[in-house]
């Protein structure tokens, strides 16, 4: 019980993640251009963040968009995915740990296709885009 009390004291994180490994696809844009895509797993995701795993780190505050596998399927015959946009908040070694800013669940395709095939519309790009204006808006002077 000690144990559980010290976890809970020395965590960062401010709510809760569930344990959950799946497949996942990612892409990272940088200067609003698509530097970086791959595949890796999920380790934990919850409703502030998501942690997974890939092969090499990733730049601290790099845009990224998740394609993750779904456990459930959709009227139970559809399979799903959960696109998710956050930001990178750490990264060390081949984990690495991004927010979860926004995110929709999509329909994925029935039959196999290969790891690296990915949409490539733009939302990314778009969601981006929308953040950076959010950054830049003045602020209002607080009194």
């Amino acid at each position: 019980m000690q144990i559980e009390k010290l976890i809970r004291a020395t965590d960062r994180r401010k709510k809760f993640r569930f344990p959950i490994r799946r497949e996942l696809r990612y892409k990272l844009l940088a200067n609003r251009i698509i530097v970086d895509s791959g595949t890796g797993h999920t380790l934990n995701m919850g409703s502030g963040g998501i942690a997974f795993t890939i092969d090499h780190e990733l730049p601290r505050n790099a845009f990224i968009e998740l394609s993750i596998s779904w456990p459930m399927l959709l009227d139970d015959t559809c399979p799903m995915r959960l696109i998710a946009f956050g930001r990178v908040l750490r990264s060390q070694g081949s984990k690495s740990v991004c927010t979860l800013d926004k995110y929709e669940f999509r329909t994925q395709a029935r039959t196999f296709q290969a790891a690296g095939v990915m949409r490539n519309d733009s939302m990314l790009e778009r969601w981006a885009g929308e953040m950076l204006k959010e950054d830049v808006k003045p602020r209002a002077a607080t009194a």
